[in-house]
């Protein structure tokens, strides 16, 4: 069986975006002490001192490759976590989605 050049470029074009789709998931680092910041609701910081609002973005997108929402959030969340330790917080709670691949995270001081 033959593949004519644009189906071996399509095969190509997929392989990469693949690869990278998974690099991008690993490609945001985490900050020493990151894996201890909770992820709360807004109901269970009302105690906890406020230390400012995030929005946050990601790639979203590779060309025509959409990254799976997934993988979207959980850049976001690891983003929210090491900016929550670079403010001093411990906590943070999931605001807004302005658009796929941006999401605001509020950052509290709980403990």
């Amino acid at each position: 069986m033959q593949f004519s050049k644009k189906m071996t470029g399509l095969v190509a074009l997929g392989l990469v975006a693949a690869g990278l789709t998974g690099c991008a998931s690993s490609m945001i680092g985490e900050r020493v002490g990151a894996d201890q910041v909770v992820l709360a609701k807004d109901t269970e910081v009302t105690k906890c001192k406020s230390l400012g609002r995030s929005t946050l973005s990601v790639l979203s997108s590779l060309g025509p490759i959409t990254r799976s929402a997934e993988a979207v959030e959980e850049n976001l969340l690891q983003m929210a976590r090491n900016e929550a330790i670079d403010k001093g917080g411990d906590t943070v709670v999931k605001g807004n989605s302005l658009e796929y691949g941006k999401r605001s995270y509020e950052v509290f001081k709980c403990k």
